[in-house]
């Protein structure tokens, strides 16, 4: 017979997903039983747009029309938050945030496939590697099969790697009823393959259910949200994940971006903040030992193109959150914002890796040594260190 795809087969059937190994496994422990959690910001965020450097003396005359003038959030020294990320404005207070402003990935070309593929993979240049830096960390935590999460219909290039990760994402398709289950057991019972699926996916669905009750785990709500809201329930579970990725997307604002409370980007960082907010809620407890790194595959032009947004351009800005960080602050070496100061002329000049910032999380949080997080997951990066200080060290 043809091999199947466990997970289609078993959404085919109306279960959710086969995302997780039975409720009361023993998950191998990380470090002090933390969690982390990767977001995708796909699409090229502008990060002068969602942490604008509003105290820069050449800011408003860089951005023009884009400046932000109202509502924006004051954070330390020049850097304010957009309004439409207010929901992160109580975490920044309490020291759950921080931002790290003019940073990059290694990539220096405007196309997102090959940036998100840097981004991903975690090396020097597009499609060197085929596995991604969080997908090599799962060994080197001596993980179990349980504790890497795709948010998501599939697993991203970042979480892919030696070890078997699983996937949810919501399912629109009703549950199997109790007969119909034990119906197909009977049927499978003499065929291993498609019998260990079923058992599995049926302990699957019990656990969301029981973990996100029926509305969300089916078709309750697919936006960064919903999702985000979803994710914190499922890693905060005692039996749940401890790694999860996830991806929120629209940050591609070539046209109408605007500024203030108007534009296209309003909406990806109203549910960005509000997502995160969420999570936060629904980990309780958790989120204390919770990193949560939202980063983007390039940044964004700092002038305004001719429709009203910006083109693809090169430093950006990481979102950190969780109540593990050092946060209430942003970090950056400032490049400026003056023509000089720019990138081949147009671009925030990058002036931190974000490998060094990833580094420094999973070394000081999850506990990976330097020498393997530059020679096993990130490669090619042994003359980089891994940021300190990002970390509340307890």
């Amino acid at each position: 017979m043809p091999v199947l795809n466990r997970r289609h087969f078993l959404t085919g059937l109306g279960l959710s997903a086969a995302l997780l190994t039975a409720p009361g496994l023993a998950l191998a422990a990380l470090p002090g039983d933390r969690r982390f959690v990767f977001v995708a910001l796909r699409g090229a965020m502008d990060g002068l747009h969602a942490v604008p450097p509003v105290g820069d003396p050449d800011y408003a005359a860089a951005r023009g029309a884009l400046a932000l003038k109202e509502g924006v959030i004051p954070l330390e020294g020049i850097y304010g938050l957009h309004p439409a990320l207010g929901g992160l404005s109580g975490l920044y207070r309490k020291g759950e945030l921080l931002l790290v402003h003019a940073v990059a990935s290694p990539y220096r070309e405007r196309s997102h496939f090959d940036g998100q593929d840097v981004l991903e993979g975690g090396g020097t240049a597009p499609h060197l590697l085929l596995t991604g830096w969080l997908g090599r960390s799962l060994p080197l935590l001596g993980a179990g099969r349980s504790t890497g999460l795709a948010v998501g219909q599939s697993v991203p290039l970042s979480l892919r790697g030696p070890q078997p990760v699983e996937s949810w994402s919501p399912s629109p398709l009703a549950g199997l009823s109790p007969s119909l289950v034990e119906k197909l057991r009977g049927l499978y019972e003499g065929d291993a393959l498609l019998s260990m699926a079923l058992e599995e996916g049926v302990q699957s669905e019990s656990f969301v259910a029981q973990t996100l009750g029926g509305g969300m785990a089916r078709g309750g709500g697919g936006n960064f949200r919903s999702l985000a809201e979803a994710t914190g329930k499922l890693l905060a579970a005692v039996d749940g994940p401890r790694i999860a990725v996830m991806d929120a997307g629209g940050w591609d604002t070539h046209t109408a971006q605007g500024n203030g409370q108007q534009g296209r980007m309003v909406g990806p960082l109203n549910q960005l903040g509000d997502g995160l907010a969420a999570m936060a809620q629904a980990m309780g407890p958790a989120w204390s030992k919770t990193i949560v790194v939202c980063a983007s595959e390039f940044g964004r032009t700092v002038a305004m193109n001719g429709t009203n947004g910006t083109d693809h351009g090169t430093g950006g800005v990481a979102l950190l959150a969780g109540g593990a960080v050092a946060g209430g602050r942003v970090v950056a070496k400032w490049p400026g914002l003056s023509k000089a100061a720019l990138y081949q002329g147009r671009d925030l000049m990058p002036t931190s890796d974000l490998r060094a910032v990833l580094k420094g999380v999973l070394r000081d949080h999850l506990g990976l040594s330097e020498t393997a997080l530059a020679k096993t997951v990130f490669p090619g990066s042994d003359g980089l260190s891994g940021m300190s200080g990002l970390v509340k060290m307890v």
